[in-house]
């Protein structure tokens, strides 16, 4: 069953795999300065082809398909695709809170924001259980690895995207740095980001599955 822990673990190996050598391949070409459009190492990192967020879809997609095949097949389409939609409001509306909790640098201010992110992803468990449970695996074996890069570019401050803070951070101490802009974005953000905004196309890609197979039975 896909939302056992052993069919869990087979359905997300490789793609991990596939991950984890994309994110390491990432930090080589940053710290040997390959070319910025593969591998840019300014703040955020955006625009570089070499990264993991657009995996994310890739392989959102690609659970879809084996859950729905699998014994847990999408059965409301509708429902899930609603209750998904509204997960992905709950997070937005976290992510803003994210964004003031940064500028303040103050761990108090997190709270909000993980409490409406976490609420988001909780619900998102109700669109489609086992797609969720495979989602959720597959969003913490990408990210996790990357929490790992991070705190050692930032504290050892290698002149990489994982490690290219703002100034608030910088005369704070790497450690506030690192749990402001690596350890909390990464479970709060991008956690988020992979289970909910990509499993929603996810979702969407079983539905048009099931009512394609629907369609041809009839």
């Amino acid at each position: 069953m896909a939302n056992d822990s052993a069919g869990v673990f087979r359905m997300i190996l490789f793609p991990s795999l596939i991950t984890l050598a994309v994110t390491v391949l990432r930090l080589i070409g940053e710290l040997k300065h390959w070319p910025r459009t593969l591998f840019n190492p300014e703040p955020g990192g955006g625009g570089a082809i070499f990264g993991i967020s657009w995996l994310a879809f890739v392989f959102a997609v690609y659970f879809a398909a084996r859950v729905h095949k699998s014994q847990q097949p999408l059965e409301k389409a509708g429902k899930a695709i609603g209750i998904t939609l509204l997960s992905l409001a709950f997070c937005i509306a976290g992510v803003f809170l994210m964004f003031r909790a940064i500028q303040s640098a103050s761990l108090i201010a997190w709270a909000p924001s993980m409490a409406v992110v976490c609420g988001g992803l909780y619900l998102m468990r109700f669109a489609w259980p086992s797609y969720w449970a495979v989602m959720m695996a597959y969003a913490l074996a990408a990210r996790i690895p990357v929490i790992a890069v991070m705190y050692f570019a930032i504290k050892g401050n290698w002149g990489t995207h994982y490690d290219a803070a703002g100034p608030i951070f910088t005369a704070a101490g790497w450690w506030t740095e690192f749990v402001h802009t690596g350890l909390l974005p990464q479970l709060f953000l991008w956690v988020p980001y992979t289970v909910v905004l990509c499993g929603l196309f996810g979702v969407i890609t079983a539905a048009a599955v099931r009512r394609r197979t629907a369609a041809a039975t009839t």
